[in-house]
């Protein structure tokens, strides 16, 4: 059945743009606000649409989410939503605490678990140091298949107007592996100028956060993502751009050239 109207939760973010569909936002700043914080926003948010695609704020890692998501699959049946894409993390306990809550909802579910984006380099909490020409970040030589955001919309957009997709859970990477550091020296060759890789110690990481003024619980997320999930447990490439699109994902070094053009790494 093609779904008649889909409500992006998180639609502001960076696989919020599910293109070619009947869609409306749902965040803070949208015109019917949705707020992770204020579950009297849920309701309305909702209301009228038959699918959402979820991208749970701050992050899946947070101890609050699961109890979010099973608290948000509750009244989107109430609302008559038919299905939920939950966008979800590779190897994160907690994430799979967010699963199992949604998925025991009884509305149907597809889960998007993704590696990370390569958009953190250009749109997050890279983009600055990338600009200044020196990454520095608390892992060493463990690859990731860093995935494009935009593969994941694509993937999003499937997923929602095909029904076959329902009730199944794709794992979404880039087709090769890399370091953080052959990361950023394939963002270098693509821009033309030295861009260098530093491993720090997690304390030299989140010192340098806190002096940066950003909030503990932030910092305390990093911690984990960058402790616990960068360990190796999710460098192996997966299939399921593949499987859901028909078409290989798309290559660090193609982003990097795409991005490189639009010049947001210029010093």
């Amino acid at each position: 059945m093609q779904t008649s109207e889909i409500v992006l939760v998180g639609g502001s973010g960076k696989t919020g743009g599910a293109r070619g569909l009947a869609v409306r936002a749902a965040s803070r700043s949208s015109a019917r606000p949705f707020d992770w914080e204020d579950r009297s926003t849920w309701r309305d948010a909702l209301q009228g649409a038959s699918s959402a695609y979820v991208a749970f704020q701050p992050d899946l890692a947070v101890a609050w989410a699961a109890e979010a998501i099973e608290a948000l699959a509750k009244v989107a049946v109430e609302c008559g939503l038919e299905h939920i894409v939950l966008l979800s993390g590779r190897g994160e306990e907690s994430a799979q605490r967010s699963e199992a809550a949604l998925t025991a909802s009884g509305i149907d579910t597809t889960i998007l678990r993704a590696s990370w984006f390569c958009q953190n380099f250009s749109e997050g909490a890279f983009v600055e140091q990338i600009i200044g020409g020196r990454l520095q970040l608390p892992t060493g030589e463990i690859g990731e298949p860093f995935i494009d955001a935009e593969d994941i919309a694509d993937a999003a957009v499937a997923v929602l107007t095909d029904p076959r997709h329902r009730n199944k859970t794709y794992e979404l990477t880039g087709p090769r592996a890399l370091t953080f550091r052959q990361a950023v020296g394939e963002i270098a060759a693509a821009t033309g100028r030295p861009i260098e890789y530093q491993q720090v110690s997690m304390a030299d990481f989140t010192g340098g956060l806190a002096a940066a003024g950003l909030p503990q619980g932030l910092i305390d997320l990093l911690e984990e993502l960058f402790g616990q999930v960068l360990d190796g447990r999710n460098s192996n490439v997966m299939g399921g751009v593949a499987e859901i699109l028909g078409r290989p994902a798309t290559d660090f070094s193609e982003y990097a050239r795409r991005t490189a053009a639009t010049g947001i790494w210029s010093a």
